[in-house]
């Protein structure tokens, strides 16, 4: 039985939910979805330069869970943007 997850602290919410490629109607786009801890870790990281530490505290987790989440949402968003995908995120 896996372990219970832990509530992280997520202190952003983004207005806007959808970004995609200018002039490619939505229903021809794959979608690729980012959570709200992808997002509050990519925030903290390159928005607000703050270390790995740092951005671990602020999201109460451990500093490698914080490094899975942060490579997760670099791989997500590197994919939509080399093959023209669109991004959501999930609330």
């Amino acid at each position: 039985m896996p372990r219970p997850r832990l509530c992280r602290q997520i202190r952003f919410n983004p207005n806007i939910t959808y970004f995609k490629p200018q002039g490619v109607p939505m229903r021809f786009l794959e979608v690729v979805e980012l959570s709200l801890e992808e997002i509050e870790a990519l925030r903290l990281k390159n928005l607000k330069n703050l270390d790995q530490v740092e951005c671990a505290e602020k999201m109460k987790t451990s500093q490698s869970t914080f490094q899975r989440i942060l490579s997760s949402a670099y791989k997500k968003i590197s994919t939509a943007l080399i093959e023209g995908k669109a991004i959501k995120i999930k609330k």
